[in-house]
């Protein structure tokens, strides 16, 4: 079987092509990389008014029985006890040496916990949780091919969904969410994203894809947008992307990530051991955001990294941004060349060309509510 023919489809891969979207391989996925329109012009649609996306590859763990809310606790660094019911949270499944198996977002309801990890890690990811369950009172579940994702992001997406649900959306506050009907689809709505701007991101049931899709993207309602926006908005915004800036050999500490750690919630955390370690003897490299002004010289992942002439890494994310207009990226130096305007080079393609450290967010600009 060929590449091409392996590549799975999400419940809105017609609807895609029927608007023209160029589709390529992504996560073992056949997913649109931008529409008819061009990149740069969905991502300024994001920044200014209202996107669609289709996260529906993306993959998501159900916990329930009794002692969900622990072993959930014991398989992500930070800490699922501080979660109300109705709240979300930013974690990571980490190894045994501290380093990620991968980034997800954990969200308790009052009856469950549900993991959404990403696409490319999900057979990785549910093995890990397979191997820590032990004898725990809970039951485990890969919901991932049952379930859609629309990511809905912009200062307008309150206004666009608003009228498509009795939900009072302008009550639902940052990293969190509430169950509904929205287009008259059973589903629930969580104010979270990656793009730096206030959205929500909708989950319901794969059939309902294309009801959902075309009471969004339908009558010219709002955009579609594609990877490549999708990639170009979270990199202005400095997150960190699993398989770029974070794998199985970087810590959450020297990704800046340290706030997810909660070392002292009580549960023995998968990686704690490792961590408390690291935490006290601290790291010697961190990743940092940099800026390259030459005009057409575009850092791409993997190019490699000078400090004062020598190697010291690659450039794990990159590219052009279309809201500063000039060259963006990030790569982990050692910590005692991390201050902003620290100089550095990055060969491009066999010519050095000059960088600066700079603070991230790289775009400071976003409406996320963070209330």
């Amino acid at each position: 079987m060929s590449e091409q023919q392996a590549l799975r489809r999400t419940p809105f891969y017609d609807l895609h092509v029927a608007l023209g979207a160029k589709m390529v391989p992504f996560a073992g996925f056949e997913m649109p990389l931008q529409y008819p329109g061009g990149i740069t012009k969905e991502h300024e649609t994001v920044r200014t008014r209202v996107g669609v996306f289709d996260l529906s590859h993306m993959g998501e763990f159900e916990f329930t029985g009794p002692d969900r809310n622990a072993f959930v606790n014991r398989l992500t660094c930070n800490d699922v006890g501080r979660l109300e019911d109705g709240q979300a949270q930013y974690s990571a499944l980490l190894t045994e040496q501290g380093t990620f198996v991968d980034d997800c977002v954990v969200y308790r309801f009052d009856d469950k916990v549900m993991l959404v990890v990403n696409a490319a890690n999900i057979e990785k990811d549910w093995k890990h949780v397979l191997s820590k369950k032990g004898s725990i009172n809970c039951r485990v579940k890969n919901i991932s091919d049952d379930v859609a994702l629309l990511g809905v992001q912009g200062p307008d997406s309150e206004k666009l969904l608003q009228p498509l649900t009795k939900l009072d959306l302008s009550k639902i506050g940052y990293y969190r969410f509430e169950t509904g009907q929205l287009a008259g689809v059973q589903c629930f709505v969580s104010r979270t994203g990656y793009t730096g701007e206030d959205g929500f991101e909708l989950y319901f049931r794969d059939r309902d894809a294309e009801v959902m899709w075309r009471a969004l993207v339908g009558a010219g309602r709002a955009d579609p947008i594609g990877l490549g926006a999708r990639d170009s908005l979270r990199l202005e915004m400095g997150y960190a992307l699993y398989g770029s800036d974070i794998d199985e050999t970087t810590n959450p500490y020297e990704a800046g990530l340290g706030w997810i750690v909660k070392l002292t919630k009580g549960a023995p955390f998968v990686g704690k051991t490792a961590l408390d370690l690291v935490k006290q003897r601290g790291v010697t490299r961190r990743l940092v955001g940099f800026v390259c002004p030459e005009k057409g010289a575009i850092p791409r992942p993997g190019f490699d990294v000078y400090l004062k002439g020598h190697r010291v890494d690659a450039v794990r994310s990159g590219g052009f941004s279309p809201s500063l207009q000039q060259a963006i990226g990030t790569t982990y130096l050692p910590t005692h060349s991390i201050e902003p305007g620290t100089a550095i080079e990055i060969d491009c393609r066999g010519k050095k060309v000059g960088a600066q450290v700079t603070e991230t967010p790289f775009y400071k600009g976003g409406s996320v509510k963070r209330s």
